[in-house]
């Protein structure tokens, strides 16, 4: 088995409807996230997937969060921006965009500061 890690970063804001504490305001965060993808074949040029590729990708689809508030996207009108609900999001989105027979995402993990993240898996 085969695994490749791209990272990518944007910057957001959001807050926490419900929440008891300071991340109930507004707040923003410059994001990391980090895709991982799986497979068990290389391509004939030795490569699982062109690191390239998976960052155009993801790249694009964070294009859609980056400089917003998160909460006035419809994607999160209803459920909050937490870091898990953003991972869960990003692995659906990425995971169309690039899963096939040959390779899938397996993990996302958001960052909203050097020591918290939070990630979602297939399963």
């Amino acid at each position: 088995m085969y695994q490749l890690k791209t990272v990518t970063h944007f910057a957001a804001a959001h807050q926490l409807r419900g929440f008891k504490g300071k991340c109930e305001s507004l707040h923003g965060h410059n994001w990391k996230v980090e895709v991982y993808l799986e497979g068990n074949t290389l391509n004939d040029i030795g490569l699982l997937m062109d690191f390239g590729e998976v960052k155009q990708a993801t790249y694009q689809l964070l294009d859609g969060v980056d400089h917003t508030n998160l909460n006035d996207l419809d994607q999160f009108k209803v459920i909050n921006p937490s870091s898990e609900n953003i991972a869960h999001y990003l692995f659906d989105q990425l995971s169309a965009r690039l899963n096939n027979d040959v390779i899938k995402v397996v993990k996302i993990c958001v960052w909203e500061s050097e020591n918290s993240c939070a990630c979602y898996l297939e399963g």
